[in-house]
Order: C-alpha cells, then structure tokens, then sequence
C-alpha cells in the first residue's frame, strides 16, 4: 500500500511539525520572517522557514540535538529518489544547523508566539469564564540554561549553603488562561529581574491585562504597588496577601468580609480559614484575600473557590519543565539563542494546547482538565516524525491528535491531596528534604472553609 505524504517541495519539504502545521501553517511564518525582516534573500540548503519548524521540532523532541531532530522532520517525506530536489533534503552538518539558527535570530520566534498567544477556547468552554470573566492566572517560575561564558554573562546560578545551583538560572512569568493553560503573554529574562518587574514593568504582562479579565496571584504579588499597577490595567483581580497585612475597615458586608481602600484603589478583603481532612490528620491555614470584586451577592466561600483555580498556572509549567523539557537544561550556550529557544517551546506549549482545545470544542460538555497533555505530546511526536497531517483536512477538522485526546480522557478531577514537595523529573532518587513523602500515596479530602472577622486573623 502507497503512503502519500503532503508537504512543502524542494528544500521546503523538511519545513513541517507534522499535524501541529495545521496551527502553524506555512503561511504564519512566512508573515512572521516577512515581518521581522529575516526572509532569506536568496535560495539557500536550509530556508528560514524551514528553520523556523526546525526550532519548534526541537521543542517537542528537548532530549535530542538538532541533527537527530531533523532526522525526525525528514523520516517520514516519502521522496522519489528520481526528483531533482530529493538529493537536497539530507542531514545537514551540526554547524550549518547553528549558522541556520543564528541567522534568523529570536525574532519571528517572538512574532509567532504574538500570532498563536491567547485564551483559545470559547463561550460555552468549561472552567473558562467566571460571572463573564476570563479566569486567569499570573506566576513565575525558573530554567536552567548551559553554564557557558557568554549565558554566565546574562544569567546568574542561583544561591545556597552548599555552593548553590550548578546551572544558571532564567526566569519566566506568564499570564495564562486557567480554564484551557494557554499562554496569553510571557516575558522572561536573567533571574536578577522579580517576577514582580517582569509583570509590571516594560513589556511586562500587564500590557495583555484588559477589563473582563480576573487575574489571580499568590502573595509574592501582594504589595500595594504591584496590585495597583495590576488593577490599572481595568482587570479585575483576587491576590492572596500576607496575613500579617492589615486593612482600615471601611465597611462590613454580611457574609463578614469588608471594604477597604489600597491608596486610592477600593478593595475588598477576604479572610478564611481553610482545613482539609484526610485519613492521616487534618491541616489548617489561613489565607487572607484581596480583591476588586467588592459585589456584596458574590460570596467569601465562592471567591475562596475561585482562588483554588490559580494552580492551573503551576500545571502549567509542569507541562513546560516536567512534561516536554523533563527536567532537562535548556540547549542554547548563548543568550540570544536561549531567547529564541524559549520562544520556540512557547509556540509549541501553546500550539499543543490550541489543539486540544479545538478538540474540546466538540464536546462542550467535556471539562478541559479531562485532556491529556502527554497524549496531545506523543502524538504530535509520532506525526511529526510520520510527516502526518501537515495540510489541514476541511473533512477532519479536530485531527489525530484531537481524536486521540478524546479517546483517551482522564478521569474527572478527584478530591485528593498529596504534600507539596520539589521532586527531581530525571532522577531516580529522592530529595533528603522530601523522604517519606514524595512517593507515599495521595489521600481523599473534605475541605472546610469559614469565615474569618478582621479582628481574629
């Protein structure tokens, strides 16, 4: 039986992520490398185009070098040995790979992520909206990159007692979707920079914050400058603060929240205490809450629920770091090639992501947390190498790996908790600050949540 590939020809033919080119097509990046300037002038081995998919493949397969990525890109192309242009679609040299990359620069990886960020889902999608708001989450987290002069130049490693990090360290902040994970914007940068500067500063998240958003935070955010700078930009937000934080109580509302003002910002203080129950005990804690939503109908139990939703943002990036990068160092030993590969694996997270939400479009019934991500990554491994679904089909319109999610969901979400440890993605052994706690079970819960008065935090 003949197999019948579709692809771009000639030296274009390697330019492809199999199904995932449907979400990137050719057409996007070529305005991208048009936009910003870094088109090929002439006919070379390796286009800049092709490139581009060269850098976005590498993304979904982070343990291979780009030799054996290209390997993948190229296995599946079902070439007549008899064409004139087969002969050019060979393995090229690990230098012409980097001149390649170093070529296009970080730039149209930038343009691209701008072309695929946003929320990606739609009104009827579960978990999205909250009283026709957008729920949204904003964190950070950190990288490593190579430890090589030039990346030690821009990159510090991170402290400690006992010699600190062996890798420098890179921060990301980003603004996601809770219901769907997508990305709505990010910035990163040397770990030098807070989370709270690469928000709030220039080219910082807030220029993606707009009213209908709610934006949730934990307390690194809590600060009456960085709440102030985040309410400016019209969204709604609810921030956990210090506890030790007190408000002048302008009034008190039923439910025994109160009014408040943060310098000239109106704002409504929630305090709670949370106690979870489990076989092995009960835990309790306190969390002192901030927020714009000052609607006296909207109670403390359901704005304490709605904070639960800020870790989507950590799933989030235990997709980035756990699940495709799985714990590995970044690739680039430069800074302008650590730039261009993070925009790399945010196009890919984020394309990924679009397709299981297109997928989920189907079945609006369908929580998305019930997607798999790791079945959405295999797959697109498998049909990048399989140079599978580069076309879109107007017949097949959710795609392999859209009917491959859906086949495969995962179990509603259960009530279950587990001790917050750091856990080690490619080692076999257990963090001595974690022992008898990483690999133990996790338990079933009740939850209980009361009311606390101002006076009795």
């Amino acid at each position: 039986m003949n197999r019948v590939v579709t692809a771009a020809g000639d030296r274009f033919a390697a330019g492809h992520v199999g199904e995932l080119t449907r979400i990137v097509p050719f057409e996007m990046v070529d305005a991208a490398l048009a936009e910003t300037g870094t088109t090929q002038r002439r006919v070379r081995a390796l286009p800049s185009r092709v490139v581009v998919y060269l850098l976005l493949a590498a993304a979904l397969f982070a343990d291979l070098g780009y030799p054996q990525v290209w390997t993948h890109m190229i296995a599946g192309l079902d070439l007549d040995p008899g064409d004139a242009g087969a002969g050019r679609v060979r393995v090229p040299s690990a230098s012409a790979l980097c001149q390649a990359r170093r070529r296009i620069g970080a730039a149209p990886l930038r343009a691209l992520f701008d072309l695929l960020r946003g929320p990606a889902g739609g009104p009827r999608t579960r978990g999205l909206w909250w009283r026709g708001l957008l729920i949204c989450a904003i964190d950070g987290t950190q990288m490593c990159v190579p430890d090589s002069p030039a990346n030690l130049a821009v990159y510090r490693r991170g402290g400690g007692h006992h010699g600190g990090t062996g890798y420098p360290m890179l921060r990301l902040v980003a603004l996601v979707c809770c219901g769907t994970r997508t990305v709505i914007e990010a910035a990163f940068g040397s770990d030098r920079r807070s989370e709270t500067a690469m928000t709030t500063g220039p080219s910082g998240l807030t220029a993606a914050m707009r009213p209908g958003m709610i934006v949730l935070a934990d307390r690194h955010y809590g600060y009456a400058p960085t709440i102030t700078a985040l309410a400016a930009t019209g969204a709604d937000l609810l921030i956990r603060v210090r506890n030790n934080h007190r408000y002048r109580v302008e009034q008190y509302l039923p439910d025994g929240s109160f009014l408040s003002q943060i310098g000239s910002l109106p704002v409504r203080v929630v305090r709670v205490n949370v106690t979870i129950r489990t076989t092995a005990g009960r835990r309790c804690e306190t969390y002192q809450l901030v927020t714009t939503v000052r609607d006296p109908s909207c109670s403390v139990l359901e704005l304490a629920r709605l904070y639960h939703q800020r870790w989507e943002i950590e799933t989030s990036y235990f997709e980035l770091k756990s699940t495709i990068l799985r714990g590995r160092v970044l690739r680039a030993r430069t800074p302008q090639g650590i730039d261009q590969e993070v925009y790399a694996l945010l196009v890919t997270y984020q394309a990924l992501r679009i397709a299981i939400a297109d997928a989920l479009a189907e079945r609006p019934d369908l929580d998305p947390d019930r997607a798999s991500f790791t079945i959405a990554l295999t797959t697109a491994r498998a049909q990048l190498t399989a140079a599978a679904g580069v076309l879109a089909n107007p017949v097949d319109l959710i795609g392999v790996i859209g009917r491959r999610v859906l086949d495969a969901l995962l179990p509603a979400r259960r009530a279950r908790t587990s001790p917050r440890v750091v856990k080690r993605a490619i080692s076999n052994y257990t963090v001595k600050t974690s022992q008898n706690r990483v690999r133990g079970p996790s338990r079933t819960y009740t939850v209980e949540i009361n009311t606390l008065a101002a006076d009795d935090a």
